[in-house]
């Protein structure tokens, strides 16, 4: 298959597993097209994929390496793509740059400061499985997404950034519409632009004022042995990342999980009756139902070829999390399968490597507190609607569902 015959993704991410199936059919790395028609190599495979993310000539800078940077303004389509890679921050570096960046920004995000938090992840737990209680009080089906899995991991992050109430609908709004491809349209490009230079300066600004024990003021303040400090830019472009990355992606673990274990209730009993462990569950989710399924974007440096395709120097490629998962090549042919009691923590949904995610022990938590926690107070919980009638959030990147129905019991 040659770079000029692209296979578009979906930009709804209707249908991830099938879409990435039919990729791994066409090759070990395939030539996509992204929303508005942007040009980039998929990795199909879970050992391409990880050579690829290892390889030190894999860049994720794309002001040095990506060959269509300095024509981005004569695509307009390509506007909503600036959300990822027209930012400075660890997630946009490479090398001596990104470097510098995890060095200033890892302080916050130490072992001791996750676990810190722990008791208040289980006070936020126990306060919205009440509020979920008085909800299905009605009778009628309550929304364990907009009920638990997105207001637990939203108010904690917003507590360890020292986020202003009246800055939470203004900053979950401009993660969902980042994560959001299925428009790429000028203006909706636009209105995230607009949106970064206005959230993010308010809570700068705002912190700045009113300093506290929390992550933003640190990230004003730090400074590493050389005196080095981030620039105004990389401060808000640094923010963006963890506070999105921070709750965005735990709000579908969550969601996933609970879905994945109501769909095979054996295994759920297994797991409450100790037979399966919780951490083999999450490990089981980020393989099969990764919260990113597909991550733009890297460069590539030089010519590189991977299992017999050469990828040229300066294109763009995805890192395709969720086909990595789903390779049976790897897990076996039942790949596609939920099962918790595969040994799945080689998975890569957190990256590998140097860019692997500063966040994840915290978004691990997070999961490991909720989830016993959900079927411990309601053990009858079950689906208000058939797991294939869900609707998967309007994105390519994250992997979720818009809603999660449920009922608490009988």
């Amino acid at each position: 298959m040659t770079s000029s015959t692209r296979v578009p993704l979906d930009p709804f991410g209707a249908d991830i597993p099938a879409e990435s199936a039919r990729l791994r059919a066409l090759g070990p790395v395939v030539p996509v097209e992204l929303p508005g028609g942007i040009p980039a190599w998929a990795p199909t495979r879970y050992d391409t994929l990880k050579k690829l993310i290892l390889d030190p000539q894999v860049s994720k800078d794309p002001r040095r390496h990506w060959a269509l940077w300095p024509e981005l303004g004569e695509h307009p389509d390509w506007g909503w793509i600036l959300g990822w890679v027209g930012v400075i921050n660890m997630l946009s570096t490479y090398g001596a740059d990104h470097t510098r960046l995890r060095r200033l920004v890892a302080p916050s995000f130490t072992a001791r400061r996750t676990e810190a938090m722990r008791a208040r992840v289980e006070q936020i737990t126990a306060e919205l499985l009440d509020s979920l209680a008085q909800e299905a009080a009605s009778g009628n089906p309550v929304d364990l997404k907009a009920g638990y899995a997105h207001p637990l991991p939203m108010r904690l992050i917003c507590e360890l950034f020292g986020v202003p109430g009246y800055l939470v609908k203004d900053m979950a709004k401009l993660i969902a519409d980042i994560m959001d491809t299925s428009d790429p349209s000028p203006e909706h490009g636009e209105s995230v632009q607009r949106q970064i230079a206005t959230v993010l300066p308010s809570l700068i600004a705002f912190k700045s004022e009113v300093p506290g024990d929390d992550m933003t003021t640190e990230l004003i303040k730090v400074r590493d042995e050389d005196g080095d400090r981030l620039s105004n830019e990389e401060l808000v472009y640094t923010l963006l990342l963890v506070i999105g990355a921070g709750f965005e992606t735990t709000v579908n673990l969550i969601g996933n999980a609970v879905v994945d274990l109501l769909e095979h209730p054996d295994q759920l009993a297994a797991v409450r009756a100790g037979e399966i462990s919780w951490d083999q569950v999450v490990d089981e989710v980020l393989r099969v139902h990764p919260s990113i399924a597909t991550l733009p974007l890297r460069f590539a440096v030089t010519d590189i070829t991977v299992d017999g395709v050469t990828i040229p120097a300066g294109d763009a490629i995805v890192t395709t999390y969720a086909a990595a998962g789903h390779d049976p090549a790897h897990y076996g042919e039942d790949a596609g399968a939920f099962d918790a009691t595969r040994a799945a923590d080689d998975h890569l949904a957190f990256g590998i490597g140097v860019h692997r995610c500063i966040g994840a022990p915290l978004a691990r938590m997070e999961a490991l507190t909720a989830l016993p926690a959900l079927f411990d107070r309601y053990p009858d919980l079950r689906l208000a609607a058939k797991a294939d009638e869900l609707s998967q959030v309007p994105s390519f990147i994250a992997y979720g569902y818009q809603e999660i129905p449920v009922r608490l019991g009988d």
